[in-house]
């Protein structure tokens, strides 16, 4: 029989499209029964081939896994996926959403040091900031007009290491102008951790914007199907971490006598590894490789989901602003938005699918409009496939004090919408019966 050369595979995928690097990237071929799914690793540790080995796996010089701790071959695939996504040098992932956020700030800012946020962030993450960080030293100030350089000089310091951000705040969709807080970082030598939760990848890259670390929640869209909970840090390999006027050693200085520094090391990529070795190696928020796995199955549709959780929270959020019993919503990709221009500018107004909603009638209106619902599930979380609704100021914020709340514009009779893929007039019919609750109070 003739015979014919068969092509070899694909192993440099960075020249190919997103949507074709979302399903391939990092995949490598299982070469015992020709499984075309990367294989779930579930193992603690790794044989090493030799005596040598072993010593050269710890030194760095081999990349191959030691301990799942520090890194397994599941998970490698979804960090693979991820930089390659982001546009990153490298990427680490991690056990949550808090603990990504965790690492990538205790790798830049030791005790008696100091961070500097933009004041519109998640709940959650104001409370690790004000709690957890607190604890161990690091202090932690708010920028609340990000468009003034006088309100950012105010608060950032010599000892400041980092600045942090959201892309889309959650959970009124406020988004922020990145390459304004960028430059505003640029000026002062810090980087710039930008949270890209709700937008992902897909809808916006900060890097190309002027971020140098970007961290997710990938429990949320990412995965995309709410089954497992995992995070990321992905390093955009573009700090001069070198020349900064301010000092980040443990990059910088070697670890250990006779060993070169990370930067030396790693390059581009010597913040991701620091990441790795000395935070989640030493701390421990691994995780696990069956979330791995989800994660690096949810990335391959997450182009498609994406698209049908904006195209459904466009109609609703415009729907929604129309109902006699809303006061307001919160999406920046409404016309009658404030913030509608750096929606069209970042996003052509298509800002996620994660906003907020006042109904009338206050808590009394916002109990009504929650409990009256049946296809939204009434719970914590956002990125699902379905669709979930909660009351910020009695759940997310019900730890902060009434001014702050006030100034966040978390009030009594606002909700948190994270809009799913179902069919958006299923979901209409069911907010319009929401609404009839509310009505029925007024």
């Amino acid at each position: 029989m003739p015979t014919t050369d068969v092509a070899a595979p694909i192993s440099d995928w960075n020249n190919f499209s997103f949507d074709t690097r979302q399903v391939h990237v990092g995949e490598y071929p299982d070469h015992n029964r020709g499984a075309r799914i990367p294989p779930l690793a579930l193992s603690a540790g790794y044989v090493f081939d030799s005596f040598d080995d072993g010593a050269a796996r710890f030194n760095g010089d081999s990349r191959e896994p030691i301990y799942s701790r520090q890194g397994n071959p599941t998970n490698a695939v979804a960090e693979q996926r991820l930089a390659s996504l982001e546009g990153g040098s490298a990427a680490v992932v991690v056990s949550s959403g808090q603990a990504a956020i965790t690492a990538a700030l205790f790798a830049l800012a030791e005790s008696g040091e100091h961070i500097v946020s933009t004041a519109s962030i998640y709940g959650g993450t104001r409370i690790l900031l004000g709690r957890s960080f607190r604890r161990f030293g690091v202090s932690v100030d708010y920028v609340w007009d990000t468009d003034s350089d006088a309100a950012w000089d105010a608060v950032i310091r010599p000892e400041t290491k980092a600045i942090f951000t959201e892309t889309i705040p959650n959970p009124r969709n406020d988004v922020v102008d990145i390459a304004r807080v960028a430059a505003v970082a640029k000026r002062h030598g810090i980087p710039l951790v930008v949270d890209n939760t709700v937008a992902t990848p897909y809808l916006i890259r900060p890097f190309e914007h002027g971020a140098d670390i970007v961290v997710h929640s990938t429990t949320k869209f990412l995965s995309g199907h709410g089954a497992g909970v995992s995070g990321a840090v992905i390093d955009g390999g573009t700090f001069d971490w070198a020349a900064s006027s301010r000092r980040y050693p443990l990059l910088t200085d070697s670890l250990r006598r006779g060993l070169p520094s990370l930067l030396e090391r790693f390059g581009p990529a010597a913040y991701a590894q620091y990441v790795r070795e000395a935070v989640v190696n030493d701390i421990g928020p691994s995780l696990s490789p069956f979330n791995g796995f989800l994660l690096h199955q949810g990335i391959e549709t997450l182009s498609l989901r994406m698209e049908r959780h904006v195209d459904n929270a466009i109609a609703v959020a415009h729907w929604l602003e129309e109902q006699p019993e809303v006061e307001g919503v919160d999406y920046a990709g409404l016309e009658s938005s404030p913030l509608h221009e750096i929606a069209q500018r970042y996003y052509n107004g298509r800002t996620g699918s994660v906003f907020a909603v006042t109904v009338k009638g206050g808590r009394d209106g916002a109990r009504a409009f929650t409990n009256g619902l049946r296809v939204f599930s009434r719970m914590t979380g956002i990125g699902d496939t379905r669709s979930m609704v909660l009351h910020p100021l009695t759940t997310t914020h019900v730890s902060f004090a009434d001014d702050l709340n006030a100034r966040l514009g978390i009030t009594a009779g606002m909700l948190r919408l994270s809009v799913g893929i179902e069919s958006v007039d299923d979901l209409i019919t069911d907010l319009r019966g929401g609404l009839d609750g509310v009505a029925a109070i007024l």
